[in-house]
């Protein structure tokens, strides 16, 4: 079952604080003692962490009957081959409190599901085009890095859904900008990640605005949210777009940006999904979907749900290859 569609396209921050409240921290400095590998929300709410041990990672049993339907190369190799975007997106995917182990909700993601499927995950890192090229090549096995449906993507890859996929408006805190539809972002800077949906729904909006009249949205392009993250401080920026949690944990962590609406990645007609992307036919994404719903089913979807703060992103099932972002014009 997909979510509801987001009332028109906006939600505003107003509907917004206690979420954000559930995610509100305290950032220690990185160090040696636990106790700076964690960052804490109010009464213990949501407690992430950073450290590279994962000790509190939610694992899960086997399943044989799942497992069997691994292509046979991927289950004598024994290790489910995962690539995704360098970790500089918490909750999402980041880097550890020592700077090279790759942490978050979608490594989490992706080892329920190596576990279902009886396999050791191994975690790498590539730029966001280049991960595509990997899973083109065969030398990786799926893509599970935030990444939406689309159907131009469906037309090389297979997806198996697990998030909702809602993007938000992030923008300085002192800013007045007053957010109520796309016509509120025209002749404005807006940044997005190069390559992404938000792309594509921003150069969209500026069709649109071109036909209304409007001055185009002035769009910026980044490769690494540290990049945007200065860019909205000095304001450079108007304002960026970007997946709606990694945004929600950006304010309340930096306390310099504030969210001023959230809304589908795929636009107002359809809720946008995230799915783990594989090459399409290539026999993995059954095994992979049957993962997804069986961890569902277990309560263990549900505690990584729970560990990174992503209440608003479940779904109740997965699908395989849903109606996704539309084509480019």
């Amino acid at each position: 079952m997909r979510a509801p569609l987001m009332n028109r396209y906006s939600m505003k921050f107003s509907a917004l604080v206690g979420v954000a409240a559930t995610v509100a921290v305290l950032v220690s400095g990185c160090g040696t003692d636990p106790d700076e590998d964690t960052v804490v929300a109010p009464a213990g709410t949501v407690a992430f962490d950073l450290s590279p041990a994962q000790s509190g990672r939610v694992h899960t049993a086997k399943v044989d009957a799942i497992a069997a339907e691994v292509p046979r190369s991927i289950r004598d190799r024994g290790t489910l081959v995962v690539t995704g975007a360098s970790g500089t997106a918490p909750p999402l995917r980041f880097y550890a409190t020592d700077d090279k182990t790759v942490v978050g909700s979608e490594i989490d993601f992706a080892t329920l599901i190596a576990d279902i499927l009886g396999l050791k995950l191994e975690a790498t890192v590539a730029d966001w085009t280049q991960n595509f090229v990997r899973v083109d090549s065969g030398e990786v096995d799926a893509f599970i890095s935030n990444v939406t449906v689309t159907e131009e993507r469906k037309e090389k890859y297979d997806f198996a859904t697990y998030r909702t996929d809602n993007v938000a408006l992030e923008i300085p805190k002192d800013s007045t900008l007053d957010y109520r539809d796309r016509k509120s972002l025209a002749g404005k800077r807006i940044g997005v990640g190069t390559g992404t949906n938000q792309e594509q729904l921003l150069v969209k909006w500026n069709e649109q605005n071109a036909a209304d009249k409007l001055p185009a949205i002035d769009i910026a392009y980044f490769d690494k949210t540290s990049d945007y993250y200065l860019a909205l401080a000095s304001h450079r920026l108007d304002g960026y777009i970007g997946p709606n949690p990694t945004a929600i944990y950006h304010a309340a962590t930096a306390d310099q940006t504030k969210i001023v609406a959230t809304f589908s990645g795929a636009g107002e007609a359809l809720q946008g999904e995230i799915g783990v992307l594989t090459k399409k036919d290539n026999g993995l994404i059954g095994a992979v979907h049957k993962a997804i719903d069986h961890a569902i089913r277990s309560g263990t979807y549900q505690q990584v749900i729970d560990r990174w703060g992503l209440k608003t992103e479940t779904v109740t099932s997965s699908r395989i290859n849903p109606p996704g972002l539309p084509k480019k014009s």
